[in-house]
């Protein structure tokens, strides 16, 4: 398609498509790109095998429009979906057309391009992770090993409806290629299989076939050719699946890794807002368990924080500045070196901090924390700050809006003044992904964690009463501390778990220890 000058003028003027791949299913395994187009995307046109995690980075702004298909049922006809990418493009807005894989490796994305390009709308294509490739590598498989094979062919397993001859020359990759991926094809195994052999590929060749891929509830079913078949009906598996045949597939008993994790198939709601979330959610990832991220909270700063500017005008009165929470300390310094204010005026105040993670956020700002508690909550905290402030001493206490009021009340008793300044609050998080809702009504996680007492009151407040009734026995509660565990009894949630110490290693520790009964 040749364009003129007005053309590339009214293209200008369009919206702008982008062909995104999400990849395999494990959220990890999202581009930066996909995801940084996600956040600001002002539409998502997005298939079935899109994950909820990847959704729930999407701008809550944005439209969402579902176009899923599933094996055999077809949702939306490929050319409504073009039309639909066409309407919003023509609306102005920068729209994700979000895929499961890659765009271009059966993902139809080639033909979305071409019509974008043909209707005179603007695209560009954002590579994904293909499940030909990563579903292998967590089941052990390599698709390509110098000794074994230097060859590789992704083939799809099911053909466009209606072709009247094949595309796929199976005399030439039966015995051609050295591993096979075969996507979609599940449905259509015993086809596959029969093709290969009657085209010259050994019966005993080793196959392996991957449900649900990069996945926690992965599951994988090995053979050879002339059982593979039996063995994927006894398993019972189901569509997405992916079918691997090849010597490579011979190794994933010496190379499996993805089922020796200590969170193997276990999935954990992480309730912290989602600016901290990343912690938390990285810990259970890394232990191989599947983070599903429900921000209850979001931070939002006061409007007015005139309090705090005039406290930086006067550190000199204060010989302590303490720290209950890295939303405090990140709101501080935020507003100290905004206003133009020196490291060097905090010189000669002492600090204390209330856990680890706070005094590590004071310790990437070159400061050394001079109270730090053994147990991370404020009674502890107060009591270690009494033994070492003396009668009339000036503390500076930035915090959270509605923070319990035990610290300053312990500290004012003892005769210490306490200047406590709200920079912060915790407000609940109404702009959350229904669909996640549903799943944790349902029973769909395994662990529900809590890092704090407004993660639970905002929590409840958006699952509602109906849906907390059916979620005991179903899944686990697990809390970093008591205060966060009383607030969930108070609000009629069973605790199963509590972390022995109030950090974020410690609460994935303690559902480590619960998923192998340690």
């Amino acid at each position: 398609m040749s364009l003129n000058r007005q053309g590339v003028e009214e293209m200008k003027e369009s919206g702008m498509v982008y062909l995104v791949g999400a990849g395999p299913g494990d959220p990890g395994l999202f581009t930066l790109k996909g995801r940084q187009l996600l956040e600001r995307a002002e539409a998502v046109v997005y298939d079935r095998l899109v994950s909820p995690e990847i959704l729930a980075w999407a701008n809550p702004a944005a439209e969402m429009i579902y176009v899923g298909k599933s094996s055999g049922h077809h949702s939306w006809p490929q050319e409504d979906i073009n039309k639909v990418l066409l309407e919003k493009a023509a609306e102005g807005k920068m729209v994700v057309r979000l895929k499961g894989g890659d765009p271009f490796v059966f993902g139809r994305g080639g033909e979305e391009a071409e019509y974008l390009l043909d209707s005179g709308h603007r695209y560009e294509v954002v590579p994904g992770v293909t499940s030909a490739i990563a579903a292998p590598a967590y089941a052990g498989i390599p698709v390509t090993h110098r000794d074994l094979t230097s060859s590789l062919a992704i083939i799809t397993g099911h053909e466009k409806p209606g072709k009247t001859e094949s595309s796929i020359h199976w005399d030439k990759i039966s015995t051609g290629i050295g591993t096979l991926v075969f996507l979609m094809g599940l449905e259509n195994l015993p086809f596959i299989v029969d093709n290969l052999i009657t085209n010259g590929r050994a019966a005993e060749t080793p196959a392996a076939v991957i449900h649900r891929g990069t996945l926690p509830e992965q599951q994988v079913v090995e053979g050879t050719l002339d059982n593979i078949v039996k063995r994927v009906a006894e398993a019972g598996l189901k569509p997405p699946s992916i079918i691997v045949v090849g010597e490579t597939a011979a190794l994933r008993p010496r190379l499996k890794w993805l089922e020796n994790q200590p969170l193997r198939g276990k999935k954990v709601l992480v309730t912290r807002a989602r600016a901290q979330a990343s912690a938390l959610s990285e810990k259970i990832r890394s232990l191989g368990g599947q983070a599903i991220e429900f921000p209850s909270i979001e931070i939002s700063r006061m409007p007015d924080l005139s309090a705090l500017h005039q406290a930086f005008e006067r550190l000199a009165d204060y010989q302590w500045l303490c720290f209950t929470s890295v939303n405090g300390v990140n709101i501080f310094f935020d507003e100290f070196f905004g206003r133009g204010f020196d490291i060097r005026g905090l010189a000669g105040i002492r600090l204390a901090a209330i856990g680890p993670a706070t005094a590590d956020r004071l310790r990437q700002k070159g400061l050394r924390v001079d109270v730090l508690p053994d147990a991370f909550k404020a009674e502890e905290l107060a009591a270690a700050l009494l033994e070492q402030m003396r009668p009339a001493e000036r503390l500076l206490l930035p915090r959270a809006q509605g923070a319990r009021d035990v610290l300053p009340q312990e500290l004012r008793s003892g005769g210490m003044t306490v200047d406590e300044i709200c920079v912060y609050e915790a407000k609940i998080n109404r702009q959350l992904n229904p669909g996640l809702r549903d799943i944790i009504a349902a029973g769909g996680v395994d662990y529900i964690t809590f890092t704090s007492s407004s993660t639970v009151r905002n929590f409840v407040d958006l699952l509602g009463a109906d849906a907390l009734a059916g979620l005991k026995g179903r899944c686990k509660i697990a809390c970093i501390g008591p205060v966060t565990a009383n607030t969930a009894r108070e609000l009629g949630l069973t605790v199963d778990l509590q972390a022995a110490e109030y950090t974020i290693d410690e609460l994935t520790d303690v559902i480590v220890r619960d998923a192998h009964k340690i």
